[in-house]
């Protein structure tokens, strides 16, 4: 009697065990009973009927999926190897247990298919420089298919895009083609800013000699004219009898000399008339 006890409490602990789910915030059950779904549980306590009912976990985390490398021809018929993630997250647990039977693995095979569609319209130069757009076309396209499974498709990243050898041979020469074509332009551009200043230089130095010489020039003129004026006003104070005696200190001089002859001014006796009279009307 006491081990059937035993036996009946057992079993009442394992189907309580059973009968009692506990669903994390980031979890749901899809409740399927007697093969009916009764749609999604939880988050928290979640009651189940033993046998009787069957429970689908479903994680509502984002995941993401990694693509391996596909090679894809693009439109103007060059194969080019892209490989890319894609980022995933449940947004209806009911669709996605019931629409699809693994929509991770739906998810990366529609995703090879439409990256060679999308792919294929466009030219190898738009691939190599558009990665962004050809992100967004995958995204688009992928969450139209997802949708009816209950995924929504948040971002796709393209990780890798490798052309062919022949096409980075090339792309390596237009870079360093590039690369010396700007060193070429700044060379040139350095001489040119170069003999820039130097005319600059030049200039500026000629203006400030032609300046120099101007000013030169000037203080030149204004030393003569202030001597000019010194002249002149030391003239206007000299009279006659000065001039006189200049004139009997210069015949003194010329006396003295060894010269025979003498040339006169006419003026000379004018200025020697006041010391004649004078002497006379001293003897008077």
């Amino acid at each position: 009697m006491t081990g059937a006890f035993v036996g009946v409490v057992i079993l009442a602990v394992i189907i309580a065990m059973m009968a009692i789910k506990v669903v994390p915030e980031y979890q749901r059950l899809v409740l399927f009973r007697l093969g009916a779904c009764q749609g999604q549980r939880g988050p928290g306590l979640v009651f189940i009927i033993p046998i009787i009912d069957r429970v689908t976990w479903v994680d509502l985390r984002e995941i993401f999926l990694e693509i391996p490398s596909q090679t894809c021809i693009t439109r103007d018929n060059a194969p080019i190897a892209i490989d890319f993630l894609i980022y995933l997250k449940v947004t209806n647990p009911v669709n996605s247990v019931v629409q699809v039977r693994n929509f991770s693995g739906a998810a990366q095979g529609i995703a090879m298919t439409t990256l060679r569609a999308v792919v294929g319209d466009i030219p190898l130069d738009d691939v190599l420089a558009k990665r962004e757009e050809i992100n967004q076309g995958l995204r688009a396209k992928l969450d139209e298919v997802t949708e009816r499974w209950g995924v929504k498709v948040t971002s796709v990243e393209i990780r890798e895009i490798e052309p062919p050898r022949d096409v980075q041979d090339a792309m390596n020469k237009q870079m360093a083609a590039e690369r010396t074509r700007r060193a070429l332009v700044l060379e040139a551009d350095g001489k040119k800013q170069f003999a820039i200043t130097v005319a600059e230089g030049d200039r500026q130095s000629k203006i400030l000699a032609a300046e120099g010489e101007r000013q030169a020039q000037m203080l030149q003129a204004e030393g003569y004219a202030k001597a000019l004026e010194t002249i002149f006003a030391a003239a206007k104070q000299v009279d006659d009898k000065t001039i006189s005696l200049q004139y009997l200190e210069a015949l003194k001089n010329l006396g003295e000399g060894a010269a025979t002859k003498y040339v006169i001014p006419m003026d000379f006796l004018n200025f020697l008339k006041p010391i004649v009279e004078r002497v006379e009307r001293a003897n008077r």
